[in-house]
C-alpha cells in the first residue's frame, strides 16, 4: 500500500509562505511578487477594493499587465498576499502582558486597528481559513494567549475565532461609519445623530415596541461602546468557564443546533419556491398586525370620544 501523496500548495498560498518557483523570464527592474503586492495594497488603501486589478497594478508600477502574470498568475492570488501583507504581524508586546484575558484583549484591539488601516480587507469573501504566514501567527498568539488555562485545544481555538470574528464586526462597523463620514463630510459623531433622527421618525412603539424604548432611552446618541461591552460579557463567559473548569466541572459538551442547509439543498427548485411562500406570508402576517393595530387604536379613540360627556 502505497501513501497518498499530500495535496499540492495553491500557487497563492505558495507564494506567500515563498515556496512557489519563481518566474524564470520576465522583466527585472524592480519587479517583484513583493513589490507587486505592495503596489496593489497602496491601491486599495488609496481608493478601496474596486480600484485593484493587474492591469491597474501595473500602470501602478509601469509594466503591462503581461509583466505581473509571470509573477501573480491569478488575481484571487494577487487578493489572498495583499490580505496577508496587509493582516501583518500580531503586536509582541502581548505577551508581556498578565493572563489570557488581557493578551486577548490587546490582541482583539490591534487587529481592529487592522482593518482600519484597511478596510478594503472587509469586503473580500472568506473562503476558509487563510492558511497563510501572517494569518497564521495571529491564530498562534490567540491559542498561545489560552495555553495556560484548561480549556481543550478546540475550545481555545473556539475562544480564539470569537475575538477575531468579533474584531472583524467591530472593524466593519467603524469603516463604514468612517467612510460614510468621509463621503458626506459629516463627523462620525453627526452621522451616528443623523441616523437617531431617522430612526425617531420611522420606529414605533406600535411595531417596534423595545426598539422605540431605546430609542427615547437615547442609545443612538450614546457615548457608550457597545462593541467592547459585548467583548468583556464575551470575556467574563469564557473566565467564568474556565473557573468551573478549576473547580473539577466536566467540560462543556456541544449544545443541539438546527442542522444547517447543504448547498444542493438550498438550490432546490421546489425548496426556493416554499421559502418563497413563505416569506410572502410572513410579509402578509406583518401588515395584517399592523392593520389589527391600529383598528384597535382607531376602536379605543372612539370609544374614548363616546365616553365624553356632550
Amino acid at each position: 500500500m502505497t501513501e497518498q501523496e499530500p495535496p499540492e500548495l495553491p500557487r497563492g498560498i505558495a507564494l506567500a509562505w515563498g515556496v512557489a518557483a519563481n518566474p524564470q523570464r520576465g522583466p527585472k527592474r524592480e519587479m517583484s511578487v513583493e513589490r507587486i503586492v505592495e503596489a496593489a495594497v497602496e491601491l486599495a488603501d488609496a481608493e478601496g477594493i474596486g480600484a485593484v486589478s493587474m492591469a491597474a497594478v501595473a500602470a501602478k508600477l509601469g509594466f503591462t499587465p503581461m509583466s505581473l502574470y509571470r509573477y501573480v498568475s491569478a488575481k484571487d492570488d494577487l487578493l489572498l498576499l495583499m490580505q496577508e501583507e496587509a493582516t501583518g504581524l500580531p503586536p509582541e508586546d502581548y505577551r508581556e502582558l498578565d493572563g489570557w484575558r488581557e493578551k486577548l484583549r490587546t490582541l482583539f484591539e490591534a487587529q481592529v486597528l487592522v482593518f482600519l488601516q484597511h478596510p478594503w480587507m472587509l469586503s473580500l469573501p472568506i473562503s476558509g481559513s487563510p492558511i497563510t504566514p501572517n494569518s497564521s501567527s495571529w491564530l498562534d498568539a490567540g491559542l498561545s494567549s489560552l495555553e495556560q488555562t484548561p480549556l481543550t485545544a478546540d475550545e481555545r481555538v473556539a475562544v480564539a475565532l470569537s475575538v477575531t470574528g468579533h474584531a472583524r464586526w467591530y472593524g466593519t462597523v467603524l469603516a463604514g461609519y468612517t467612510d460614510t463620514a468621509r463621503s458626506s463630510g459629516l463627523t462620525a459623531d453627526e452621522v451616528s445623530a443623523r441616523e437617531a433622527v431617522l430612526f425617531d421618525r420611522v420606529i414605533t412603539a406600535d411595531d417596534y415596541p423595545a426598539l422605540r424604548r431605546a430609542i427615547d432611552d437615547g442609545v443612538f446618541v450614546s457615548t457608550a461602546d457597545p462593541f467592547r461591552f459585548a467583548l468583556e460579557r464575551i470575556l467574563d463567559g469564557v473566565d467564568a468557564y474556565i473557573a468551573e473548569l478549576y473547580r473539577g466541572e466536566p467540560h462543556a459538551s456541544e449544545p443541539e443546533w438546527i442542522d444547517i442547509e447543504p448547498a444542493e439543498v438550498a438550490g432546490d427548485r421546489r425548496h426556493r419556491e416554499a421559502l418563497k411562500a413563505v416569506r410572502e406570508a410572513e410579509k402578509a402576517l406583518r401588515i395584517a398586525r399592523k392593520l389589527e393595530r391600529q383598528s384597535l387604536r382607531e376602536a379605543k379613540e372612539r370609544l374614548a370620544k363616546a365616553k365624553k360627556p356632550v
